[in-house]
């Protein structure tokens, strides 16, 4: 079994991936390949996404054109169930970020680095539509991801409905909603945010008790959605965080 860091190619490497219970984020398969029915199999059970990309595309992934037109990438962490991330934020009166459907690894893992820094217990992602956490994302985090605890759900809807039967909130930042600034959050919370280019989901906004909004003034429509997250959550945050003393040189 041939491997590079976070990939495993070859039909049979990545079908021995799968048994051995490997946490997987994605198997990308040649358009002009047909991956054999135990390995598509294998992924349904274990509820990974298989994807048909271009052979070139495998084998920039892989390093290599040996990859019988198959490639599995390795997550870098071992995922929690999405109870297990609620009972934390609940039993430290804490947050956790929900990222819908963002798809550029840089601002995963700068939201993910952002969330650590205030105080954060994870972060929760959809199976779907999603950035995979890799190699991008870890060194975007500056490893901040290897603190939080972070889930992956099919559903962010069902997910944030049962945070909130568990005694949670949940407050989305998106246009349209009350001044940031004016806002009492409540914990434990779920802090929403959203795509660039769609925002939202209107699913994920149904099951929000809040809607904050960050005021601009500039032509510029909106912030990215990592500054966004980072300026929410300082704000969000901003009575918990610790007071900082003053340094007091002497002569």
């Amino acid at each position: 079994m041939e491997k590079k860091k976070f990939t495993v190619w070859g039909r049979n490497p990545v079908i021995e991936a799968l048994r051995a219970g490997r946490s997987i984020e994605k198997i990308f398969v040649a358009h002009d390949s047909h991956p054999p029915r135990e390995l598509l199999k294998l992924a349904k059970e274990r509820g990974v996404k298989v994807q048909k990309v271009p052979r070139k595309r495998v084998e920039e992934l892989a390093g290599t054109k040996k990859t019988q037109g198959v490639v599995a990438l390795l997550s870098p962490i071992s995922y929690v169930d999405e109870e297990e991330l609620f009972k934390e934020a609940i039993e430290k009166n804490s947050f956790f970020v929900v990222l819908d459907h963002i798809t550029d690894p840089q601002n995963v893992g700068n939201i993910i680095r952002t969330t650590e820094l205030f105080g954060g217990v994870g972060v929760l992602l959809p199976k779907d539509r999603s950035s995979p956490i890799n190699e991008t994302v870890v060194k975007a985090s500056a490893g901040a991801i290897f603190h939080l605890k972070v889930a992956k759900v099919p559903s962010l809807q069902r997910a944030l409905r049962q945070f909130k039967k568990m005694g949670g909130w949940v407050a989305a930042v998106e246009t349209g909603g009350k001044d940031i600034r004016e806002v009492d959050f409540p914990f434990p919370l779920a802090v929403v945010v959203g795509s660039e280019g769609e925002g939202i989901s209107k699913s994920v906004l149904e099951q929000s008790d809040l809607i904050a909004t960050i005021p601009t003034v500039g032509k510029v429509p909106s912030l990215n959605v990592g500054a966004a997250t980072a300026i929410a959550l300082w704000e969000i945050n901003r009575d918990r965080l610790p007071k900082v003393e003053p340094k007091i040189e002497t002569p």
